[in-house]
């Protein structure tokens, strides 16, 4: 199945340009997805260098699996990147790796694949996990969850200003009505929602807040960062591709804190080298985003930013 849905790897020039690869290289793809990006980084490696990656989609690790009877240079994990520092630890290469790549969020072939549950815009299942193996669906917690728990989620995760709406109604309708299709969401979403924005469906953010929190993304995100930082090495690059605005934030507050150096009160006399001996990291050009070009040949990378740090 998972070769029937199309996957184009959005900033993929500029992605590798990022991580500046070395042929002899030990490089980390922490988001396998369809492989496009790992692909494109074993092109650039000869016979000594190594790619390791992680995914945590069952879907995404058959295809994976592949790559790796093919390819002795790559080892796949079956893993959230938020392992990332233990994986690392446990396989004797932390602290070793030259390069990370972390492309967040869901990917193209299980947003067109309706059985996953994770577009509004196909009927199917409404699952929304990752990991299919593992956790409950969406289905399962709208069905039992609180209503003020679904509208905090709604609200928060998917900065929906009617998620009070949009929770009341699923609360009212769900006794008798159980949701267990994306299209019968989608539809009480629209009915529950009074102002309509003629760019967006009406549960385009509610969709997203609901997956992010069935998925703990922003949990993910936030330690697979902080692996990234430990499975580095010194010089090593951390790229990281995010498609909105509470992962990027995140991903720029993370960077920004480690290439700071250490905090003194204001006025307290110190060194530069003093400062600079908080410093774990430091900055890489500034965030690149999609080429007009590559918004027209892929229109979902259109709220794609990659940003870049370098461990010191």
């Amino acid at each position: 199945m998972s070769g029937e849905f199309a996957h184009q790897s959005v900033l993929l020039e500029e992605s590798l340009e990022a991580l500046n690869i070395r042929a002899d290289g030990t490089y980390l793809d922490a988001t396998f997805g369809r492989g496009g990006h790992s692909r494109a980084i074993l092109n650039k490696l000869n016979s000594k260098g190594r790619l390791y990656a992680i995914d945590r989609d069952p879907q995404a690790i058959a295809t994976g699996r592949q790559l790796e009877q093919q390819d002795p240079r790559f080892t796949l994990f079956h893993s959230p990147f938020s392992a990332l520092e233990s994986l690392t630890h446990n396989h004797g290469i932390q602290g070793q790796i030259d390069g990370i790549l972390m492309d967040l969020g869901v990917s193209s072939p299980q947003l067109d694949d309706a059985s996953r549950g994770f577009s509004f815009l196909r009927d199917g299942p409404l699952d929304m996990r990752m990991d299919t193996t593992r956790g409950v669906s969406a289905a399962e917690w709208l069905q039992h969850a609180d209503e003020q728990d679904i509208a905090q989620v709604i609200k928060e995760f998917g900065e929906e200003k009617f998620g009070k709406r949009i929770a009341h109604a699923i609360v009212n309708s769900r006794d008798e009505h159980p949701l267990t299709t994306t299209h019968q969401l989608a539809a009480l979403i629209d009915e529950a929602v009074p102002v309509k924005d003629k760019y967006k469906h009406p549960a385009t953010r509610a969709f997203q807040g609901i997956r992010i929190y069935i998925n703990s993304e922003l949990d993910e995100v936030r330690d697979g960062l902080k692996g990234a930082l430990a499975a580095l090495c010194s010089g090593g690059r951390l790229a990281v591709i995010s498609f909105h605005s509470l992962e990027d934030r995140m991903v720029k507050r993370f960077m920004r804190e480690q290439s700071r150096g250490t905090q003194f009160p204001a006025g307290l006399p110190v060194t530069d080298s003093q400062i600079d001996a908080g410093k774990a990291m430091k900055l890489i050009g500034k965030a690149i985003k999609p080429s007009q070009q590559e918004i027209d040949v892929n229109p979902r990378s259109r709220s794609s930013v990659l940003r870049i740090a370098e461990k010191l």
